[in-house]
């Protein structure tokens, strides 16, 4: 299998920022996320029922148009997209071509090649899913792209967007991780010290190892990390 190249798995990078408010409550120490400029949605809707062509209208205006002063004032509509085999690199950077924001998690994965050296490929922790937000017009033209096998709406677009937030935070330390592919029944915690300080997640143990399991509700799947010297407090 061919080496993936590091891309940009999210689109704006403040996509997924915690509200001023939030970030001041909870600290330096928090991780809650990159400032940087906003993406706010065209409030104009589609007349999808008036029989007109969607693609000749825009749901975004120009980059330029895209900073604005808070982007989580609303969390937004958001949608979960199951690309082609292997086109989730490919839907990124369609969806960053026609401005549509969006998160799909990539993470490291180091693994020996046959002639016994270490390579390192990037890879989506969530393989064929891409998350979009915006309206029906947006992800009129992100099916439209030819990359989407099927789309789902997202009921709880606040509960998606809490654990994707958590995700992120935890691809951004760069540890380790492992993908879980179905949620474990364990003790609830929080994190009170260390570089994992604030995360929220469930304990996993595995081959003599304490593992905090953060998970994306949504989906029923997640990633998990080893926990050395920290302590913990049940949620």
């Amino acid at each position: 299998m061919p080496l993936l190249k590091p891309e940009q798995d999210i689109w704006p990078l403040n996509l997924l920022d915690e509200p001023e408010s939030e970030q001041s409550e909870s600290g330096p120490d928090s991780g809650g996320g990159e400032s940087a400029s906003t993406v706010e949605q065209n409030s104009q809707e589609p007349n999808l029922a008036s029989g007109a062509d969607p693609t000749e209208s825009s749901v975004f205006t120009s980059h330029s148009d895209l900073v604005v002063a808070n982007p989580q004032a609303e969390i937004g509509t958001w949608w979960a997209l199951y690309t082609l085999a292997r086109f989730e690199k490919k839907l990124m950077r369609q969806l960053i071509e026609i401005e549509i924001p969006f998160y799909g998690p990539t993470i490291a994965r180091r693994y020996r090649s046959p002639q016994g050296r270490m390579r390192t490929s990037v890879e989506p922790l969530f393989p064929n899913y891409v998350f979009i937000m915006g309206d029906e017009m947006a992800r009129f033209k992100a099916v439209s792209t030819g990359s989407v096998s099927r789309w789902m709406p997202v009921a709880d677009s606040l509960e998606l967007v809490t654990d994707l937030r958590q995700i992120r935070r935890l691809i951004l330390t760069d540890s380790p991780l492992a993908p879980e592919l179905r949620l474990q029944p364990g003790q609830k915690v929080r994190v009170k010290t260390g570089v994992f300080k604030g995360f929220e997640g469930t304990i996993i143990r595995r081959e003599n190892e304490v593992r905090l399991l953060i998970s994306v509700r949504y989906m029923g799947r997640g990633a998990s990390v080893a926990l050395d010297d920290c302590q913990l407090e049940p949620i």
